[in-house]
């Protein structure tokens, strides 16, 4: 684990260059507890997207034994917002059953290339979805350009590109092939990579390539290209919608990262 020193420790800590002449640039390695970091991380808060149960909160992400750990609690929350006559989902939900948290480098950090590095340990259960993943600062969706490094629901593995008014290359692994291999594989944590240069998107895990995009086809409609503009990350657990139903799922539970680290070419 590096200290929490600030970018400029870090790089001095840090051997500072990963295969292929990347250099790192930032970096979360969690070491401080309490809070995530404020000048790296904000919050979402309430009920954001895809009609999800949960209700979004800063409460819900804490530093500790060295990651970040976001929990899933099942509990009744009060939606402010609550309008019964409303035909928005967000309002018309006079409670959420459900609370996490999603932390998000927008307003704070976004990069344009790199390599990104992301350990993590997920529980592979019903009704849960963690995500890792970047968006792109500029468009609304999908015109600015989403990539998923990790999605995991319905027993399934994820990585994703999305650009243009929908466009998807998606890469879906039975869950069931990495246990095949190792029947702990949940307990352990695992390594989510992003190779991405103007030419290609590659989608790694542990070292697999899952997914690769080539750039060239990416054009939105207005001609220009989402995964040419920086892009800022989100990490989050997201609770029913695609995850399924979590009525059977033991709750509290956790989706914890042992560190962020993005690297850039000294050209980039």
């Amino acid at each position: 684990m590096l200290l929490a020193l600030g970018v400029a420790s870090i790089l001095a800590s840090f051997p500072g260059v990963s295969s292929g002449g990347y250099k790192l640039v930032w970096a979360d390695e969690f070491s401080k507890p309490g809070v995530p970091n404020p000048n790296d991380w904000e919050f979402e808060t309430g009920f954001v997207r895809n009609k999800e149960l949960q209700w979004y909160q800063a409460a819900n992400a804490s530093v500790s034994g060295g990651h970040l750990v976001i929990e899933g609690r099942r509990e009744k929350i009060p939606n402010p917002n609550f309008d019964a006559s409303s035909t928005d989902w967000r309002k018309n939900r006079e409670f959420a059953q459900y609370s996490s948290a999603c932390v998000t480098t927008k307003g704070k950090h976004a990069w344009l290339y790199g390599r990104f590095e992301i350990r993590a340990r997920i529980r592979a259960e019903k009704g849960l979805w963690p995500a890792i993943w970047t968006l792109g600062l500029d468009k609304p969706w999908p015109h600015n350009g989403e990539v998923d490094l990790l999605e995991y629901y319905h027993d399934t593995i994820l990585a994703n590109t999305a650009w243009g008014n929908g466009t998807w290359n998606t890469v879906k692994t039975p869950y069931a092939e990495f246990v095949a291999k190792d029947v702990r594989w949940t307990e352990k944590f695992h390594t989510w990579r992003m190779d991405w240069d103007p030419d290609f998107l590659k989608i790694y895990l542990d070292g697999r390539l899952l997914n690769e995009t080539d750039l060239s086809k990416t054009i939105d409609p207005d001609g220009s290209n989402p995964f040419h503009a920086p892009q800022y990350l989100l990490l989050n657990l997201a609770i029913g919608s695609s995850g399924g139903d979590p009525s059977e799922t033991q709750f509290p539970t956790k989706y914890e990262v042992d560190y962020v680290r993005v690297y850039q070419k000294p050209e980039h």
